[in-house]
């Protein structure tokens, strides 16, 4: 028997076709009836923790994005050891890839939050301590658990940094070593 070099490929892929069809059949993916979460975030997008609200907005087979945002309080403490809570807002925007309850996750946010600096005032000599607003660019990709019809809420992520500069003058400022774990509830 005499194969042409083109037949040899097609011919592999019909016997594979054949052997892994299960493999390929698509089942219709669960229409998510809970389409929002409330929330605590430790570490992730919201740098510390936070406490969010998330909402499905969209969804179409396989692939939902979601929209979430929370609120937090960092402790900060000055020179004279006065201690300031400071307010965060994260904004985060996500897509979920998945047909059930498991999830690929992946998104971007942004979070702004007032922070505490020391300044060094040419004219006086002296240091002085500022309240100044900060803002950051958390990215995500990471592991999402969320029943279709609600229930327990899990998510895992690796969520790096960047960070914009303060003032003129500082540079951007990239964070690779970041990750956070979300608990609650998805109703």
């Amino acid at each position: 028997m005499n194969f042409s070099s083109k037949s040899v490929p097609i011919g592999f892929f019909l016997v594979f076709l054949t052997l892994f069809q299960s493999t390929f059949a698509q089942t219709e993916s669960e229409t998510f009836t809970a389409k929002n979460a409330v929330y605590l975030e430790v570490g992730g997008s919201s740098g510390r923790y936070a406490i969010n609200y998330s909402k499905i907005f969209h969804q179409k087979g396989k692939l939902k994005l979601n929209a979430s945002a929370g609120f937090s309080m960092w402790r900060n403490k000055s020179n004279d050891f006065k201690t300031i809570w400071l307010p965060v807002v994260p904004l985060e925007v996500s897509a979920l890839y998945g047909k059930s309850k498991h999830h690929l996750e992946m998104g971007f946010g942004f979070i702004s939050l007032l922070d505490r600096t020391l300044d060094f005032d040419s004219e006086s000599l002296e240091l002085e301590d500022k309240v100044v607003f900060n803002a950051a660019i958390p990215l995500r990709i990471g592991y999402r658990y969320q029943k279709p019809e609600g229930g327990f809420f899990f998510r895992v992520g690796y969520t790096p940094f960047i960070n914009f500069p303060e003032r003129e003058g500082k540079s951007w400022h990239f964070f690779p070593y970041w990750a956070g774990i979300s608990f609650g509830k998805s109703f």
